[in-house]
């Protein structure tokens, strides 16, 4: 794909200064505000990153958007060029499908270690108190975008909350690894969806398997743990099949300019 070197769109008015004394935080910032320019479309696919304008554009100094880019390269999201500096990258349909299969094959394995090595009832309990105020989100005919953000942190929580039952600090940590790959994540499609219809029925069904789960894991059947985990990973491998069909009127965001159809077999 050829290089773009397009001019970034300038925001309606200047970010303000952040304070030298606040180094971690300008790197933060500059890594959420670059993620979310490509996410959201500013940056196009092949698109020559300047760094100049991400300092103006950020409200930060060259330092933390350096850094930003290099973790942005570690995710998948940009690439180093050869002469130096970096572009977005696109990225293949399959890409993403092998990204979110091992997710879930991650997230099956977290289940099994917490079935199998018992979880305490106080993290039950909270696991429990989490999907409750799911079922009371949920209760509602329809979900408006307050809704389905609130689901979004919830849903979050879960998943958090299921990577720590596994009790294994390796696993932990291969898994926030493998949802910092781009589309990855258990939300990624979440808003993608909120304005189709039934969208609110996918979450539906994606709570019935969170309860399966947790009940799976307080009932020490490892295996089942881990077939439902992996099954309810591939909803996401469903919505993104739905989102790049165009299918039921579903919103295309930005960030789905960054995919592109990968060759298939024979």
């Amino acid at each position: 794909m050829p290089l773009r070197d397009d001019p970034l769109p300038q925001p309606p008015g200047p970010p303000p200064p952040l304070s030298a004394r606040s180094a971690p935080s300008q790197t933060v910032r500059a890594q959420l505000g670059l993620r979310a320019l490509i996410l959201d479309g500013v940056l196009a696919p092949g698109q020559r990153i300047a760094e100049l304008q991400l300092v103006e554009r950020l409200g930060v100094s060259r330092t933390p958007v350096r850094g930003a880019l290099m973790k942005l390269a570690e995710e998948g999201l940009v690439e180093p060029l050869p002469n130096g500096g970096h572009a977005v990258k696109a990225f293949e349909d399959t890409e993403i499908h092998d990204a979110i299969e091992v997710r879930g094959t991650l997230e099956g394995l977290a289940a099994r270690l917490a079935a199998e090595r018992g979880v305490p009832a106080t993290r039950l309990a909270e696991a429990r108190q989490g999907l409750a105020a799911i079922d009371a989100l949920l209760a509602a005919p329809t979900l408006d975008a307050d809704g389905f953000g609130r689901y979004v942190a919830l849903n979050t929580a879960f998943h958090d909350q299921l990577a720590a039952m596994a009790g294994s600090a390796v696993v932990r940590r291969q898994l926030e690894r493998a949802k910092t790959a781009p589309f990855a994540s258990p939300d990624a499609f979440v808003l993608v969806r909120s304005e189709g219809p039934g969208a609110r029925d996918v979450l539906v069904v994606a709570q019935a398997q969170h309860r399966a789960l947790l009940e799976a894991i307080a009932r020490r059947e490892g295996a089942r743990a881990e077939a439902v985990a992996r099954e309810h990973a591939r909803l996401a491998q469903q919505n993104l099949r739905l989102v790049l069909q165009g299918r039921g009127g579903l919103r295309a965001p930005g960030a789905l300019g960054l995919i592109r159809e990968g060759p298939r077999g024979p």
